[in-house]
């Protein structure tokens, strides 16, 4: 009997843990349910929250190259892009702010993108006035360019006319310049060679030949014809001898230097100034050599102020 008993209450012991540990093994379930649960909808808002975050920035992104090529679309036009680099600078600023923020507020940056899309978009009408009234300025400067090379042209033919006209009329006073030149040219007339001997004697014959012991120094005497177109002044008249073989006698010692003549240099042989009247003066050049004359025909030129004014010779016996 009292083993009957003692059995029937382990039967109740048992049945009591049982349903114990059946009634936890309940809760807990319950419980990891409820975790599990909670965690799939925090992960669930996670990845939505990564989407979005991801979505703004890629709008962000967009807006900024949009921008770029607006302020280099309104530079280009000649506008003012002071409006657009400071848009710029804020967008640079809050797209930094929404990879660093922890707890972003996707609606405050919606709100931001539909602000800057805003303003693109009045950007996009100032553009196209822009572009209006550039395309106004370039049909006027078009215009413009067309009149200027049209007063251009007239201006440069002016000018070639002018310039003919001018060249013209410097031709033609060059052309009486050189005639009046030549017309007031120095003219010697009846040239004639004495031989002077030692002792200061003068001798001359109608052949003006001499024989060489009684030529110390020669004598040319002219006279300079008158001429009203020539002025009353100092003149300088070079004297060339040129001896038998060709050469021109010349020693700086005696006065001998060199004289342009039709652009080239030549030798005199000897040099006087005179003082020029219109009232045909006699000029006499006296030029000493310093040793004798060899044998031979000499020929005497005489040149002033550019021309040959005459000549003459003279044989030496």
């Amino acid at each position: 009997m009292e083993t009957t008993n003692q059995n029937k209450s382990s039967s109740g012991i048992w049945g009591a843990a049982f349903a114990v540990m059946l009634a936890i093994s309940g809760v807990l379930g319950f419980l990891l349910f409820q975790e599990k649960t909670e965690t799939d909808k925090q992960s669930t808002e996670i990845s939505i929250k990564a989407r979005d975050l991801a979505i703004t920035h890629s709008r962000l992104d967009s807006i900024s190259r949009e921008l770029d090529a607006k302020i280099a679309q309104v530079q280009q036009l000649g506008g003012n892009i002071e409006e657009l680099q400071k848009l710029k600078v804020q967008l640079e600023a809050d797209k930094a702010s929404l990879l660093k923020t922890k707890n972003v507020s996707i609606a405050k940056y919606t709100k931001k993108i539909k602000e800057y899309e805003a303003i693109l978009t009045q950007k996009d009408e100032e553009i196209a006035r822009l572009q209006e009234e550039n395309g106004q300025l370039t049909n006027q400067n078009q215009q413009l360019t067309q009149e200027n090379t049209t007063i251009r042209t007239d201006l440069d033919n002016t000018r070639r006319s002018y310039s003919d006209s001018v060249s013209t009329l410097r031709t033609s006073n060059q052309e009486l310049a050189d005639k009046v030149t030549i017309g007031s040219a120095l003219r010697a007339e009846n040239v004639r060679v004495l031989a002077v001997n030692k002792k200061g004697k003068t001798r001359s014959n109608d052949e003006n030949e001499y024989k060489g012991k009684r030529v110390d120094k020669i004598k040319v005497a002219f006279t300079l014809a008158p001429n009203p177109l020539t002025k009353e002044e100092s003149k300088d008249i070079m004297m060339r001898v040129v001896d038998p073989e060709g050469a021109v006698l010349s020693d700086t010692e005696t006065g001998s230097g060199i004289f342009s003549f039709q652009g080239r240099d030549m030798q005199y042989t000897y040099k006087q100034s005179i003082q020029y009247s219109n009232n045909r003066p006699v000029v006499e050049m006296l030029y000493t050599r310093g040793q004798q004359y060899k044998k031979g025909k000499y020929n005497v030129e005489l040149y002033a102020e550019g021309f040959k004014i005459g000549q003459g010779e003279f044989v030496v016996r």
